[in-house]
């Protein structure tokens, strides 16, 4: 029976950029292989299930599996637009660079390019720049502006 939204899948998945170099993937021998799994040793490498439909996927692969059934197997692109977006000069902000020291010692942490940030709702960005007198972060997703490969495999389908 073809999967539907809200149908309940559990999928293999390997997911690469467009220049073929593996960030992530459900399978351990995969993760072997790139090196992911040196890279990552805590994360478990099994199955995922999940609703079609929710934003637990991204858009493309939410597409994607709707009409495949369990066994079936496909290799997907999914340009930015349907993955995580496209990157935007709007989620790159700047902070006086005094202000926001005194923020992060007051956390016990200290201010350092590259540092992960999060804001009041709960977005994360990086430290991509500082000076005396500015902070740049950059709010947007690690994989924005990316075209993704997935290869796609239904294990089960409800």
């Amino acid at each position: 029976m073809p999967i539907e939204t809200g149908d309940s899948v559990t999928i293999e998945y390997t997911a690469r950029f467009a220049d073929g170099l593996v960030f992530d993937t459900t399978r351990k021998d995969i993760a072997e292989e790139t090196g992911l799994a040196e890279r990552l040793p805590d994360r478990e490498y099994e199955p995922l299930t999940v609703e079609v439909g929710d934003d637990e996927l991204i858009e493309g692969v939410n597409d994607a599996l709707i009409g495949m059934e369990a066994g079936d197997e496909k290799t997907i692109t999914v340009p930015p637009e349907n993955a995580y977006g496209e990157r935007s000069d709007d989620s790159v902000v700047e902070y006086p660079t005094v202000e926001f020291e005194q923020i992060l010692e007051s956390e016990d942490r200290s201010l350092e390019t590259g540092i992960q940030i999060g804001s009041e709702d709960g977005t994360v960005g990086e430290v991509t720049h500082i000076d005396p007198e500015i902070t740049r972060i950059d709010f947007n997703h690690q994989l924005a502006g990316e075209t993704l490969e997935f290869d796609l495999e239904v294990l089960e389908a409800d």
